[in-house]
C-alpha cells in the first residue's frame, strides 16, 4: 500500500476524473486489490494535490461504476474483483475465438509496448521468456509463463482499458476447454516455434521497430490459430 501512495505523488493537481482514471487503473492492474481499503480522503487529497471535495468525487464515480463500496464512518474499500470480473461473451467464447479477437489487439499492444514500455518490463519480458525457452518439454510449465508474457506485453503499454480486456482472456485461458486446446497443441515442435516468435517480437521491441514486433506477433497468432483448427479437426 505505502507503495501506491508513492506513485500518487508523482502526480501533479488534477480534476476529479483524472484523480478517478489513476485510481480505476490501479484497481484494474491489480494494485488494489478486492477488500483493500483506500487511504482517508484527507491522505489522498494531499498526495494527488488537490482538495477533499475532489477526491469524494472521484470516489462517488468509482462506486457507481462498481469499483469500491463506500462505507459511512469507515472509508473505501476496492469492490472489484478481476478474477471474477470476466463478462459472460469472453467467458463462453471458444479458443478459436479468443485468438481472432486477440488478433485485433495484440498486435497494436507490441506498437504500445515500443511507445509507452520500460526497461523494468523488457527485464520481466526477458525472463519470462527464458522460462519458455527452459521448459520446451513441459506444456504445463510453459503455459503459466506464456500467459504471463502476454500480460506484461499488455501491462507494458499502460493502457487500462486494453490491460483490463487482456487479463479477462488471460482469466478464461485457465478454464477446462482451455486445458484442453493446451493437451492437444502443446508438444515440444510447437512449442519452440513459438519461444522463437516471442524472441524475435521481443527483440522487435527492445529496437524500436513496432511494425515489424506488430508483424510477429500476427504471425505468431495465426500459427497458434492454425495449430488449433488441426487440433480441432482431429
Amino acid at each position: 500500500m505505502d507503495q501506491i501512495i508513492q506513485k500518487l505523488e508523482t502526480f501533479s493537481k488534477i480534476g476529479s476524473s483524472g484523480v478517478a482514471s489513476i485510481i480505476r487503473k490501479l484497481i484494474v492492474t491489480g494494485e488494489y486489490q478486492k477488500k483493500d481499503k483506500l487511504p482517508a480522503e484527507r491522505l489522498l487529497a494531499e498526495k494527488f494535490n488537490v482538495s477533499r471535495g475532489t477526491i469524494r468525487t472521484a470516489l462517488e464515480t468509482l462506486a457507481r461504476e462498481g469499483y469500491l463500496d463506500i462505507l459511512a464512518g469507515s472509508g473505501a474499500y476496492v469492490k472489484f474483483d478481476q478474477p471474477n470480473a470476466v463478462i459472460s461473451q469472453v467467458e463462453n467464447a471458444s479458443p478459436l475465438e479468443l485468438i481472432d479477437a486477440r488478433f485485433a489487439l495484440e498486435p497494436h499492444i507490441c506498437r504500445l509496448s515500443v511507445m509507452h514500455g520500460r526497461k523494468s518490463h523488457f527485464d520481466e519480458l526477458d525472463e519470462l521468456l527464458e522460462s519458455m525457452e527452459t521448459n520446451s518439454k513441459d506444456p504445463i510449465v510453459f503455459a503459466k509463463a506464456d500467459t504471463a508474457f502476454h500480460k506484461t506485453l499488455a501491462l507494458s503499454t499502460g493502457n487500462s482499458l486494453l490491460i483490463w480486456v487482456i487479463g479477462q482472456i488471460n482469466g478464461v485461458r485457465k478454464q477446462e476447454q482451455w486445458t484442453r486446446a493446451r493437451q492437444l497443441t502443446l508438444n515440444p515442435v510447437i512449442i519452440n516455434t513459438y519461444n522463437k516468435q516471442h524472441r524475435l517480437i521481443l527483440d522487435y521491441i527492445k529496437k524500436r521497430e513496432p511494425e515489424q514486433a506488430s508483424l510477429v506477433m500476427k504471425e505468431h497468432l495465426e500459427t497458434a490459430r492454425l495449430s488449433l483448427t488441426r487440433a480441432v479437426g482431429t
